[in-house]
């Protein structure tokens, strides 16, 4: 403030505070890191999700939803493997026994790690003709949450949240629900992340950490300039979400405030989870659902799986069975 003597010098701080308030110098100092991904597989699916990471087999898994195939990718050696379940696959989860849980289009299913002897699970059924079930993964107690989505998704038909029990009993946790998506759970399980993508927004549920009992809900992080997609926490607590349409991967810090950015060259990014022997490299899955040949040539490497290193390791995920 050169030329100004100390009164002038207050009276123009005075003056700058009331245009700009202290919560604007704050937030810009609250840098937001961005990083960039590279390609961890040319996958070419046409709507990958649910990556996850299976330690016994040092294993990166995934689905492509709409053609129902489960991938399998061994980052070390390069070698990829498929199986096709014959339905749409929403999810895919590990099991304690060593095999897979899966949501088809409108149930459940249990399956070898190589899909060998696929087979129905339970008796809970939803119509595939107008909800299909959708994202989802094991939650800390040994359940298998997963919802729907309404097909076509604009019909406004309304979708639910629900857990399987290795029993195989199945209840609605959430209902009214537009299309179910990410969720995660702290590691003190007293907090539950859930993403409604036509909600425009995260949302938190305090949970019983016993029973995992869901309590009250409050909006965790408004996303604006694309949908909330897939999710994941990583080992200190922050949570990664996918942005579709966006290109996007946002990291949130524990009181929801963006503090990275992973830039990818596609639009449809669906998902995310951390895999490696050590968990600190995060998969990425992207989509190139209903996409035109222009769409393709402006994008060619959507539906790959792409992965970066962000400096922050992820947590083994956890298993369904009793």
């Amino acid at each position: 403030m050169a030329g100004l003597g100390e009164a002038g010098q207050i009276r123009l701080s005075s003056l700058v505070t009331h245009l700009f308030p202290l919560e604007y110098y704050e937030e810009r100092a609250m840098t937001t890191r961005t990083l960039d991904a590279d390609i961890a597989f040319p996958a070419q699916c046409e709507l990958a999700e649910g990556p996850v990471w299976d330690a016994a087999r040092g294993l990166l898994r995934w689905v492509d939803i709409l053609p129902g195939d489960v991938h399998a990718l061994d980052p070390v050696s390069g070698a990829h493997s498929s199986f096709g379940t014959g339905d749409t696959v929403g999810t895919v989860g590990l099991t304690r026994s060593g095999g897979l849980v899966l949501a088809l289009a409108g149930g459940f299913a249990l399956s070898s790690p190589d899909g060998q002897d696929l087979r129905p699970f339970g008796d809970f059924s939803v119509d595939p003709s107008v909800t299909r079930f959708n994202d989802g993964k094991p939650d800390p107690w040994g359940s298998f949450w997963v919802g729907t989505m309404a097909v076509p998704e604009d019909s406004g038909y309304p979708c639910s949240l629900y857990r399987l029990s290795p029993d195989g009993a199945v209840t609605e946790l959430v209902g009214g629900v537009g299309l179910s998506n990410g969720l995660d759970w702290t590691d003190d399980r007293r907090v539950f992340y859930y993403s409604d993508s036509l909600a425009g927004g995260v949302d938190v549920f305090d949970t019983d950490p016993d029973t995992g009992a869901l309590g009250a809900r409050r909006r965790f992080a408004e996303v604006s300039g694309g949908v909330p997609d897939g999710l994941t926490l990583d080992a200190e607590g922050c949570l990664w979400l996918a942005v579709w349409g966006r290109s996007e991967l946002r990291r949130y810090t524990p009181d929801g405030r963006l503090d990275t950015v992973v830039k990818l060259p596609v639009s449809q990014v669906s998902s995310a989870g951390f895999g490696g022997a050590d968990l600190s490299t995060l998969y990425i899955t992207t989509a190139r659902e209903n996409f035109t040949p222009a769409d393709l040539a402006a994008e060619p490497r959507a539906g790959d799986i792409f992965a970066c290193t962000p400096g922050v390791t992820g947590r083994p995920p956890y298993l369904f069975g009793a």
